[in-house]
């Protein structure tokens, strides 16, 4: 990669799933690198002391997203994101309706799961940015920032070093499950989730529509809608607990 670094555009990772919500959650990089703007650059070292490490399991691995959310919050400042080998996480299904029109991915404790997730290192602004595009300063947003310690869970960089933990946004409604408490695993697939929930409820179609298109053009539009969906996944004894919720109190080491 050249020093002076590649566009988003030229990489294929221009598209935020806040801006197409179909493709959440967006397109992950093919490797490590340092988001500054609509660019990303080589990174220079793996491990940021001066920062938080937060492990991303949904849109906050798509650059793109990354830098709406950063816009947003008018934070120019670089995001280091590092690739890594994580054992004990698995991605789940969250057990809410998102008003930016997906049902977007939680984390989930597997003990025996083994995957490649990104890793971003946040200064103090951008923590507080991600904090809130997730609803943490809220007693009702949908997500909760959790402490997730080594060995439970083990984060492997590139270069060998394991890190002592990370943070995560847990989903405070829980995931949804597989039909036998198994927490359901996200397809990474917009269109063939959301398919795949409205063919197993009469009621959310009637709700939300028969389409995923439907669906999110109305879950974009109107609140109240998402709300009366996240209750009827629990409604339908759809949810389960995601195995991080201890994980949540107290969660402020790094």
């Amino acid at each position: 990669m050249p020093v002076t670094g590649r566009t988003l555009e030229e990489l294929g990772l221009a598209e935020a799933p806040r801006e197409h919500p179909l493709r959440y959650p967006g397109v992950w990089p093919a490797e490590s690198g340092l988001l500054h703007g609509d660019r990303m650059f080589p990174l220079e070292r793996l491990v940021y002391d001066d920062r938080v490490p937060v492990l991303t399991v949904g849109s906050n691995a798509s650059p793109a997203q990354l830098r709406y959310k950063m816009t947003e919050f008018g934070i120019a400042a670089p995001v280091p994101m590092v690739r890594a080998r994580v054992r004990g996480i698995e991605v789940g299904v969250s057990a809410h309706v998102s008003r930016a029109g997906y049902v977007s991915a939680s984390p989930v404790k597997a003990p025996s799961a083994a995957r490649e997730l990104f890793v971003i290192w946040l200064d103090p602004r951008q923590l507080t940015a991600i904090d809130a595009s997730e609803g943490v300063p809220l007693p009702d947003g949908n997500f909760r920032r959790a402490w997730l310690p080594a060995p439970e869970v083990r984060i492997e960089l590139p270069d060998g070093h394991v890190l002592p933990g990370a943070h995560a946004y847990v989903n405070r409604h829980g995931v949804l499950h597989d039909g036998a408490r198994t927490p359901r695993r996200h397809p990474g697939d917009q269109h063939t989730l959301l398919t795949d929930l409205l063919v197993e409820s009469a009621a959310l179609r009637e709700l939300l529509g028969v389409t995923p298109e439907e669906f999110s053009a109305r879950a974009r539009a109107d609140a109240t809608l998402c709300a009366v969906a996240t209750r009827l996944f629990a409604e339908h004894q759809w949810v389960t607990r995601s195995g991080l919720e201890p994980y949540v109190a107290g969660s402020t080491p790094g």
